[in-house]
């Protein structure tokens, strides 16, 4: 009997290195994807941003139901789900304001620009959710 316990804690043993090996890696990979993103934006608190909201292109990276439940006043939607398809709309000799609810998904979103020729890319800190300037609100 010893050998099949052996047997069944060392498969106990493979498939927890399996699993923590995974973790690990998906850990990884998001530390990754963060930093890239750290790197693609400059960070811009509420009122950085609205100093030269006349002068550049806003974009809001939420989806079409959130952007139009209400947004900042002059920004444009390019939900980050067709992001990698729209962003071409978006010129680069003009700074690019990007924006969603939280500052997730606004990282990941430059570090697409940047990855394709565009510079003078900046994120809103804390998302629509820290914006205390003026917007649109929807119906």
């Amino acid at each position: 009997m010893e050998g099949w316990e052996s047997i069944a804690m060392n498969g106990f043993d493979i498939f927890s290195l399996i699993l923590w090996t995974g973790l690990i890696i998906y850990g990884i990979f998001w530390l990754y994807r963060f930093i890239e993103g750290k790197r693609a934006a400059k960070v811009l608190k509420p009122e950085e941003f609205k100093q030269d909201m006349r002068k550049v292109q806003i974009v809001d990276i939420r989806e079409s139901p959130e952007f139009e439940a209400g947004h900042v006043l002059g920004a444009r939607n390019i939900a980050f789900s067709q992001f990698k398809e729209r962003y071409l709309e978006l010129r680069k000799d003009q700074p690019i304001y990007l924006y969603d609810q939280r500052n997730v998904l606004s990282g990941r979103a430059a570090a697409i620009l940047k990855k394709n020729g565009y510079s003078n890319i900046y994120a809103l800190k804390g998302g629509y959710d820290n914006w205390d300037g003026k917007i649109k609100k929807g119906r």
